[in-house]
C-alpha cells in the first residue's frame, strides 16, 4: 500500500454508503464515531466532523462534510478536524463540498440538519462532562435569531441581556418563557415557538407550562409578573448593543489567488471557468466567504495545503469569526461559487451533479495513489417521475390572441395549437372538498410575434386579478409543456404556422411562405407518447430524416393520410396515432404503412427515401428541487437557498422561488404587498436569467405564480404537505401559535388594543398577581428564583415586592399593555387564560387564574415530538410497522392499505401505509425495495405513494 493510502484514517472506510448523517468527535486528535442518540449535541470544548449524504441525480450520492469548531476547542483539535475532513473527502472519492463551521456562526445549511436548533453545551471530552441525567437543572436565558434556521446563544441571566429587538427564551424548571422584543421580527417569533416546544419536549418531558411575554404589551396576567420577578422586578430594558455576532461581513467583488507551495498569488484576470486548471488549487476571496477550489487531479497533500492556506488567509486578513470557508472539488461547485464568474458553461452528457466523468477521473487518480475508494456508487437507471395531475372533469376554456383581443377556440378545435399563435388556457376544477380552483396559463408558440406574447400576458394578468389572485398562473413555451398541461388535452397536437392576424401580417412583411397546417397541405406529424401526461403530437419537417423507428407518424399528402409505424413502436402508440388522425381529419380513411413496407408514393411525398434514426430520444434527467429566498440589490436579483426545506418555510410574509429544473414557481404569501405580487413574473424571469448560465436551466422553462392557499398538487408534491396548515390564517407567528399550541393566543399579534387609560391598573394588577403567587406556596405556577441557591419563600416575596414597588414608582413614558399566554401539554388539558377586563381590583388577583381557565383539549398537539429525531433530513425518515404480541412485524395486504380501500385496516398510522406491506409485496407495488425507497428524498417517496394510492 502506498504512503497516500496509509495517510487515510481507517475509521472512514466504508462511510457514505447510505443517505443520512454520520458524525465523529475529535478525541485525543483522532475522529471517534458519535452514536446517533448524541447527534445534535455539540460541546463548546470539542471539534466535530459531520458527513451529510444525500441522493443525487441518476442514483449517485452527494456529500457535504462540515467540521464544527467549538468556541473553547483548542487550535490543535480544530486543525485536526480540518485535516481529517480532507482525508474523509478522499475516502469518498474526492467529490465532497467541505464547510468550516464556527460555533455561533454556523451556515444555514449546517443548521438545517438539526431543526429546530442546536444548543451547544458547555464542557467537552477532555474536561469530562456529565451525562444529562446527572446534571441538575439550570435556569438559562437564550437569545433566538433566524427566520428559517435558528441560531441559539446562551446569554447571562440578567435584565441587561434583554432588548427590544430580539426574541429571548427563558428556560426555568417550572416554566418556559418566550419574550418577544417589541421590535423583533414576526418570523423570528414564529421560529422561536418551535424552539420553545422543542425545549419543553426534550428537557421537560412535555409537562412544563409555557408563557409568551410580549415586550410593551401587558394585560393583567400573573405570567408577566412572574417573568419580571425573576429579573428582580419590572424595569425598563436597554437598547440592543452591537456585538461580534451582529457584525455583517459584506460580500465584496471576488478576488482569485492561485496556491503554490502554500503561497498565494493574485490572478489579475476576468473570472471565467476556463481559468481554473484541473491540476492546481485556488483561493477565492468574496469577503463574507472564502472558497478553496481544488482541481480534480490534485493530490491529497495539495488539498490539505489548500485548506491550511484558507485558514491562514482569514487570520492574516483579521477577518471576523463569521467568515466562512468552503472547499470545493472541480465538478462539484456550488451556486454561490459559480455566481462570481461571468460564465459557467454547463457540462453535457452527464446525469449527475458535477459529472460522472469527473468523478471517475478522481477515483482513477486516487487509485493510482494507492487509495481504494469505497464511497462511489454506480448510477442507477433514472425512473420517470410524473408530478400529480390536476383533477379531471373540470371546465376547459381556450382563447387565441388576435390583435388586442382574445378569440374563443371552438370546442372541436380545442387541442390544436399553432406555433405562430399565443393562447390563454383556463381550467376550472374541484379538488376534493375544496372550493373551485383555477389553472390559468399562457401558451407561447415559438414562431409567435412579440406583440401577441405581450398581449397574452396582459390579458392573462387581467383574468388573474378578476379572479382575486386565486388561479395558479403559468407561462408555457412551445416544446416545454409540463405534464399537467398536456393532460388537459386528449389529444394535444402542435402544428406549424398560425391563424392570428399578427402572425399572418408578419409573414407578409417578411416575404415568407405561409406553411400553416391546412386540411390538404403536406404535413408530417410525430406521435411519440401514449401516457395521459406525455401524448403530445408535433408537426415536424416533412422529410424522411424526421422519421424514427421508436415512434409512429402521420403523413398528410393532398387528400391522402398515411400512418407509419416504426419497427420499435408499440401497439398503444399505433392506436394513439389513429386517434390523432381522427381528431385532425374526422372520418378519414387511413393508409397503414409499416417501416420497411413503404410505397413509392409515401417516399415521393417526403422528397425521397433517406436514412433515419432508430434510437429513442433520451428523457431529461430528474433533478432535486431547490427553494430560494431572494432580494433585489440595484436591480440585480440575489438569491439564498433554503436548505432541507419544508412547508413551514413558506412564510406568509414572503415570496419564494421553487426551482425543480423542469418548472419554476414563484410562491406568494398572503401578507405580501399587492404591488409586490404583481412583480412575480418579473422576479421569476430574473431568476431564470440568473440560473440559465450557472445551473443549465432551460431559458424556456415553464414559470408559475402561486398564491398561498391556492397551491396546486404539482406544487405541493415537492413538500410533505399538510392541508390543515393552509386553513390557518394570520401572521406567521399567529399560525405557529395555532398549529403548535393548538389554541388562539391573546397576544399582541391578534389583539392590538389601545390602553392609554389602563396602564397603571394593568401593570399593578400584573405585579400583584406575581406577588400573590410568591406568597402562595400551593400555587401551581410558582415563581422561579434567578439564583439557584435562593429558592426560599423569603427571596420570592422580596423579589415580588421589588417588582410591585418598581411598577408603582416608575415613571411611565408611554402607553403599554401586556399580553401573555400559557399552555401545557401531556396529561393536562391545554389551558388558556384571557383577561378582558383590565381594571379588575388588585385584591381579586389571587383568584384570577382559576376563574378564567377554560379547557381547550389536547388532541391537536398530542404526540408532537421534536424534529431532531431525524436530524431534519427527509431522506432519513423510515416508517416501521408495529409489532404483534409475539414480537413479529404486523403486515397487511395492498388492497387493505390503499386510501380508497373497500376493506380498510384500522389502528395503523395512515401517513405510513406503505410500511405495513410485506417486503415482497412492497417491491411488487413500488418496483423497488424498501431500502431503496427510503433512500430517496421525502418528496419523491410521497410522489410514488400518491401514484399507488398509499398517500
Amino acid at each position: 500500500m502506498s504512503g497516500a493510502a496509509k495517510n487515510l484514517d481507517p475509521v472512514f472506510q466504508g462511510v457514505g454508503q447510505r443517505v443520512g448523517m454520520e458524525i465523529w468527535r475529535i478525541e485525543n486528535f483522532q475522529p471517534v464515531p458519535l452514536p446517533k442518540s448524541d447527534h445534535g449535541k455539540f460541546y463548546s470544548g470539542d471539534s466535530y466532523i459531520i458527513l451529510q449524504t444525500t441522493s443525487g441525480k441518476g442514483g449517485s450520492y452527494l456529500y457535504d462534510i462540515h467540521f464544527w469548531i467549538g468556541k473553547d476547542s483548542s487550535q490543535d483539535e480544530a486543525g485536526t478536524a480540518a485535516i481529517k475532513t480532507v482525508e474523509l473527502d478522499t475516502t469518498l472519492g474526492g467529490r465532497a463540498v467541505q464547510h468550516r463551521e464556527v460555533q455561533g456562526h454556523e451556515s444555514d445549511k449546517f443548521l438545517s440538519y438539526f431543526k429546530p436548533c442546536i444548543i451547544p453545551l458547555e464542557g467537552g471530552f477532555a474536561s469530562g462532562f456529565k451525562k444529562p441525567e446527572e446534571e441538575e437543572f439550570e435556569t438559562r436565558l437564550y437569545v433566538c435569531r433566524g427566520k428559517r434556521v435558528v441560531r441559539m446563544k446562551q446569554v447571562p441571566f440578567a435584565r441587561s441581556s434583554l432588548n427590544h429587538d430580539d426574541v429571548f427564551i427563558l428556560d426555568t424548571k417550572e416554566k418556559i418563557y418566550q419574550f418577544n422584543g417589541a421590535n423583533s421580527n414576526i418570523q423570528e417569533r414564529a421560529k422561536a415557538l418551535e424552539v420553545t416546544q422543542y425545549l419543553k419536549d426534550k428537557y421537560h418531558e412535555g409537562k412544563c407550562d409555557v408563557a409568551i411575554i410580549d415586550d410593551g404589551k401587558l394585560v393583567a396576567e400573573s405570567d408577566s409578573g412572574e417573568f419580571w420577578v425573576l429579573f428582580g422586578g419590572f424595569a425598563p430594558i436597554g437598547k440592543k448593543t452591537v456585538g461580534e455576532d451582529d457584525i455583517v461581513v459584506e460580500t465584496t467583488p471576488a478576488k482569485l489567488y492561485s496556491i503554490s507551495d502554500g503561497q498565494l498569488k493574485l490572478e489579475e484576470i476576468t473570472l471565467s471557468k476556463a481559468i481554473l486548471e484541473n491540476n492546481k488549487c485556488y483561493l477565492m476571496d468574496c469577503g463574507s466567504e472564502v472558497f478553496a477550489w481544488v482541481g480534480r487531479v490534485t493530490t491529497m497533500e495539495d488539498r490539505k495545503a489548500a485548506s491550511r492556506a484558507a485558514e491562514e488567509f482569514i487570520i492574516k486578513q483579521n477577518r471576523p469569526k463569521s467568515t466562512r470557508i468552503t472547499q470545493l472539488i472541480q465538478g462539484y461547485e456550488t451556486r454561490s461559487f459559480k455566481s462570481n464568474f461571468e460564465s459557467w458553461p454547463v457540462s453535457t452528457g452527464t446525469g449527475t451533479s458535477g459529472g460522472e466523468d469527473g468523478r471517475g477521473k478522481v477515483a482513477a487518480l486516487l487509485k493510482q495513489q494507492g487509495v481504494e475508494v469505497k464511497g462511489i456508487s454506480k448510477s442507477s437507471p433514472v425512473n420517470e417521475e410524473v408530478p400529480p395531475l390536476l383533477e379531471g372533469g373540470g371546465k376547459l376554456e381556450i382563447w387565441r390572441i388576435n390583435g388586442s383581443a382574445k378569440t374563443p377556440v371552438p370546442k372541436d378545435e380545442i387541442g390544436k395549437f399553432y406555433s405562430g399563435d399565443c393562447y390563454i388556457v383556463l381550467y376550472t376544477y374541484h379538488s376534493g372538498d375544496k372550493k373551485e380552483e383555477y389553472f390559468l396559463t399562457c401558451w407561447i408558440g415559438k414562431d409567435s410575434i412579440q406583440d401577441d406574447q405581450m398581449m397574452a400576458t396582459r390579458l392573462a394578468n387581467t383574468m388573474w386579478s378578476s379572479l382575486k389572485g386565486r388561479p395558479v398562473q403559468g407561462r408555457i413555451y412551445q416544446g416545454k409543456e409540463p405534464p399537467q398541461f398536456i393532460a388537459l388535452f386528449q389529444p394535444m397536437v402542435v402544428l406549424k404556422g398560425g391563424i392570428s392576424s399578427g402572425y399572418k401580417k408578419s409573414i407578409v412583411d417578411k416575404n415568407l411562405n405561409d406553411d400553416t397546417f391546412t386540411s390538404d397541405s403536406l404535413a408530417l406529424i410525430q406521435v411519440s407518447g401514449i401516457s395521459v401526461h406525455n401524448n403530445k403530437a408535433v408537426q415536424v419537417d416533412a422529410v424522411a430524416t424526421s422519421l424514427c423507428s421508436t415512434d409512429c407518424f402521420l403523413l398528410q399528402s393532398g387528400n391522402s393520410l398515411f400512418t407509419w409505424h416504426g419497427n420499435s413502436s408499440t401497439f398503444e402508440k399505433q392506436q394513439w396515432a389513429a386517434k390523432v388522425a381522427e381528431f385532425l381529419k374526422p372520418g378519414v380513411v387511413l393508409k397503414h404503412t409499416k417501416e420497411g413496407t413503404e410505397s413509392s408514393g409515401f417516399w415521393f411525398a417526403l422528397g425521397g427515401k433517406q436514412s433515419f434514426s432508430s434510437k429513442k430520444v433520451s428523457q431529461d434527467i430528474i433533478r432535486d428541487p431547490h427553494l430560494y429566498t431572494f432580494s433585489e440589490n440595484k436591480g440585480k436579483l440575489e438569491v439564498g437557498e433554503v436548505f432541507s426545506f419544508s412547508q413551514d418555510d413558506l412564510l406568509t410574509e414572503d415570496m419564494l422561488i421553487l426551482d425543480t429544473h423542469a418548472e419554476v414557481f414563484v410562491w406568494i404569501g398572503h401578507s405580501v404587498d399587492s404591488k409586490e405580487k404583481q412583480k412575480a413574473f418579473d422576479i421569476g424571469q430574473k431568476y431564470i436569467d440568473l440560473a440559465v448560465p450557472l445551473e443549465g436551466l432551460p431559458q424556456d422553462v415553464p414559470l408559475y405564480r402561486v398564491t398561498e392557499g391556492n397551491e396546486p398538487c404539482f406544487f405541493t408534491a415537492y413538500f410533505s404537505w399538510d392541508a390543515t396548515k393552509a386553513t390557518v390564517h394570520g401572521s406567521s407567528f399567529q399560525k405557529k401559535l395555532s398549529l403548535i399550541l393548538g389554541t388562539t393566543m391573546n397576544s399582541s399579534e391578534s389583539n392590538d388594543r389601545s390602553s392609554s387609560s389602563t396602564d397603571g391598573p394593568t401593570q399593578r394588577a400584573s405585579a400583584m398577581a406575581a406577588l400573590t403567587s410568591a406568597f402562595n406556596p400551593s400555587s401551581k405556577n410558582k415563581a422561579v428564583s434567578p439564583e439557584p441557591h435562593r429558592s426560599g419563600q423569603g427571596s420570592q416575596r422580596a423579589a415580588a415586592f421589588a417588582a410591585l414597588s418598581s411598577v408603582l414608582t416608575a415613571e411611565q413614558k408611554g402607553p403599554s399593555e401586556t399580553s401573555t399566554a400559557r399552555f401545557s401539554r401531556g396529561s393536562s388539558p391545554v389551558v388558556q387564560k384571557s383577561v378582558n377586563d383590565t381594571v379588575k381590583s388588585e385584591a381579586a388577583t389571587s383568584e384570577m387564574g382559576d376563574s378564567l381557565e377554560s379547557s381547550m383539549g389536547t388532541e391537536a398537539i398530542e404526540g408532537d415530538g421534536p424534529a431532531s429525531e431525524t436530524n431534519g433530513t427527509d431522506s432519513e425518515v423510515r416508517s416501521e410497522p408495529k409489532m404483534d404480541e409475539n414480537g413479529s412485524e404486523t403486515t397487511f395486504n395492498y388492497e387493505q392499505l390503499k386510501a380508497k380501500s373497500s376493506n380498510p385496516v384500522s389502528g395503523i398510522d395512515y401517513k405510513r401505509r406503505e410500511a405495513y406491506l410485506s417486503d415482497a409485496e412492497f417491491e411488487t407495488v413500488f418496483g423497488l425495495t424498501k431500502e431503496a425507497f427510503y433512500r430517496q428524498p421525502k418528496w419523491k417517496q410521497d410522489m410514488q405513494k400518491r401514484k399507488v394510492d398509499l398517500f
